[in-house]
């Protein structure tokens, strides 16, 4: 039986993807801020890498001018995510909702997301890759939930209908 859980083990770490590990080196110039600006809203937030090297996204969501969300997008270059399962990503959030995207081609007008909640407390949401569904501007689309056969973006998104203060701190992302 050992025999078979140290098979488990390998089978895991050889398979899994670390698509971001932040530390205090972090380049994050492939990272950038999509707020509601883009559509004329005022909701604000910025991205930085703190002295403890963790991912900060953190900003201002208002509902004025219909606004109401603050996104962080990473552009990644084509991976496949075909013997993959789930999204780690350990975190530490502000006790909010918030969303983990993705897309499959970086020119999808949809993205594929799933809701989590965070804790004040550092934690590791695991997001079955599977139950990733396609939506746009906030309406589920009539497709298939996401499959893994590609993976071009990685986004986070803030936008629970209400103004609000937000702080993410990110440690890492990786598929497994």
């Amino acid at each position: 039986m050992k025999f078979l859980s140290s098979l488990y083990i390998i089978y895991f770490a050889v398979n899994t993807i670390l698509l971001f590990d932040f530390n205090g080196k972090s380049d994050i110039s492939n990272w950038k801020i999509v707020d509601d600006s883009v559509m004329g809203g005022i909701s604000s937030s910025d991205f930085s890498v703190d002295a403890n090297g963790h991912g900060v996204f953190k900003g201002s969501v208002s509902l004025e001018n219909n606004g109401g969300f603050c996104s962080l997008q990473h552009y990644l270059k084509p991976v496949s995510l075909k013997e993959n399962k789930i999204f780690s990503i350990r975190l530490k959030g502000d006790g909010k909702k918030y969303q983990f995207r993705v897309k499959s081609n970086r020119s999808d007008y949809y993205s594929y997301v799933y809701e989590f909640q965070t804790t004040t407390d550092w934690q590791t949401i695991e997001i079955p890759i599977s139950e990733m569904y396609a939506s746009f501007r906030g309406r589920t689309l009539n497709l298939p939930n996401y499959d893994g056969n590609n993976l071009e973006e990685i986004a986070f998104l803030i936008g629970n209908k209400k103004k609000e203060d937000f702080q993410l701190l990110i440690d890492k992302i990786e598929v497994k």
